[in-house]
This record gives structure tokens, sequence and C-alpha cells, in this order.
């Protein structure tokens, strides 16, 4: 039987995710570009009050977990991922009042290390806000131990 792809369940894994809940970002598909996510602008994401610019940190964030995504999208499934290397270019503040997206496409996966690059923009991918390129650590779920009985 035919199992549906892993990145079905992104929506509601982002949707559950509580620092992505929390900044209001969500899920937006899958195309060949990679896994691409979405974040509304908001007065309260606001680095500076005076240019209106979203933090760095919540593009960091955002950045961030889409790469992770990436990867189980490569992986097709949950397996346990780590950010082992995260690194970012910021070349531009993000517009006010733009929503913020992320694409990610993981494009090397070896047996333990899934490689990712990543583009936040606002306006057009042409002009990119960021640019990551992320290393993440796969591994295998821990089995439970069984429960003694023999």
């Amino acid at each position: 039987m035919n199992q549906p792809p892993f990145s079905d369940m992104f929506g509601a894994i982002i949707d559950n995710t509580p620092y992505m809940k929390a900044i209001g970002a969500y899920y937006v598909g899958k195309s060949e570009d990679g896994i691409t996510m979405a974040l509304p602008w908001r007065a309260d994401l606001v680095g500076d009050p005076e240019t209106r610019v979203v933090a760095s940190g919540v593009v960091t964030a955002l950045l961030d977990n889409c790469c992770g995504m990436a990867v189980w999208d490569k992986v097709n499934e949950f397996k346990p991922v780590a950010t082992l290397d995260l690194r970012i270019d910021y070349m531009r503040p993000a517009w006010p009042d733009q929503e913020l997206k992320v694409t990610a496409k993981c494009y090397k996966l070896t047996r333990s290390v899934g490689f990712v690059r990543a583009f936040a923009y606002d306006v057009t991918p042409d002009d990119p806000v960021a640019a990551a390129q992320s290393a993440f650590i796969v591994s295998s779920p821990v089995p439970k131990p069984n429960s003694g009985v023999a």
C-alpha cells in the first residue's frame, strides 16, 4: 500500500509547534523549489519600531524550521532531526507590512546528515531578505524499552 507523502502532515506539524504557532507561521506547500512556509507581518514581531522591520530572530527561527521540514520531506518519514549547522546571510531588511516567505530544499541526504539551502523573501524570491545554508543531523527514533515481559 502506498503511503502518502510525509509533507501532507506539515501543516498540522507547524500548527502544533508552539513557537511557529505563536508567531503565526503557516505551511504554504511543496514545489520543485522545496518546502515553503509563510509568516504574515505583525507589529509584535517587529525588531525596530522606527523602521517596522521584522526582528532577525523571527526570520532565523522561520528559516531554521523550514530547513528542518525540508529534511523531513527528503526523508519522507518522521525521524528526529536537529540543527547541526545554520549559516544565514542577511541581505536586506524585510519590507514592513509584507508577508515573509521561506523556501527550503534539502539538496543532499546522507545516512545521518541532510544539507539544505533556503531563502527568505517578501515581495519576490528574486530579491531575498536572507539566504541560509544548513546541515541537520538525522537520527533514528530510539526504540522504547520493553516492559520487562520476556
